[in-house]
């Protein structure tokens, strides 16, 4: 299988361990893997501003980097939600039957990392080791757009040394949502702080997600508190080899704190 990884902006800027344990993951399982150049914004943050017109043009983008692939991979559920919820309905309104034809064609081979591993690959166990407490927060647009459900914790169960721990109020937004922590700056802070409280009773020693613009919410708010609790996404404990495992024992000194 030809498996394209979309990054995403978020990862690409802030967040690239993310993008490089995705490849990680899939190159250990078998996967040839490409990252075309080409790509570039889903246009989630200007759909969700009220600027449906302004996607097209990168819809078009998205549809070019990525036509010839058997599989488009992203660890991210919000672009993902993106291109499975909007795709086909933008693409209809510009008229255009290639295109169209073209999304409808590309959708459904547009996988978040958790839906390529279980339901295209059949895999429930990456060969990870990662002897550390994780708690999953599942980010919304995974939870209620792709339905995600048991997929993550699936994954992260069957990581050789990792104890996952439940989260109290898992499935309460964390308050980011886009311009929606900018534009409700007071209610966006008061649900995080909440969650941050759950993530501390949880008692883990990692919290983890399927959307890095939500851990980076999160983690905003969690480092102000504390700094026993590390944030990750899912790829990189899905990534972790042995070595990398017991290292971070002693050059991750919260975690280490923690087992002391």
């Amino acid at each position: 299988m030809r498996v394209a990884l979309f990054v995403t902006c978020v990862n690409d800027a802030m967040f690239p361990d993310t993008g490089k344990a995705t490849v990680a993951i899939l190159r250990r399982l078998g996967q040839d893997v490409e990252f075309p150049t080409a790509q570039s914004c889903c246009g989630q943050p200007h759909y969700n501003s009220g600027y449906p017109d302004e996607v097209v043009p990168l819809l078009r983008r998205f549809v070019r980097a990525f036509a010839d692939y058997d599989a488009v991979v992203s660890p991210s559920a919000s672009c993902i939600g993106m291109v499975h919820e909007h795709y086909v309905r933008l693409a209809e309104t510009t008229g255009d039957a290639a295109l169209q034809a073209d999304v409808a064609a590309l959708v459904p081979r547009t996988f978040e990392l958790s839906q390529l591993l279980t339901d295209a690959m059949g895999v429930d166990d990456t060969g990870a080791y990662f002897p550390h407490t994780v708690t999953y927060h599942p980010a919304c647009h995974g939870l209620r757009l792709l339905q995600l459900g048991e997929r993550y914790p699936r994954l992260l169960g069957n990581v050789d040394g990792l104890t996952l721990l439940d989260l109290p109020g898992a499935t309460e937004c964390c308050g980011f949502g886009g311009t929606f922590a900018l534009k409700n700056s007071h209610t966006s802070s008061a649900m995080v702080a909440t969650k941050v409280d759950n993530i501390l009773a949880s008692g883990a020693q990692v919290l983890t997600t399927s959307d890095n613009s939500c851990l980076l919410n999160i983690a905003g708010a969690l480092v102000r508190r504390t700094e026993a609790v590390r944030f990750m996404h899912p790829a990189e404990i899905l990534a972790t080899t042995r070595a990398d495992g017991e290292r971070w024992r002693t050059t991750m000194p919260a975690l280490a704190r923690a087992e002391a």
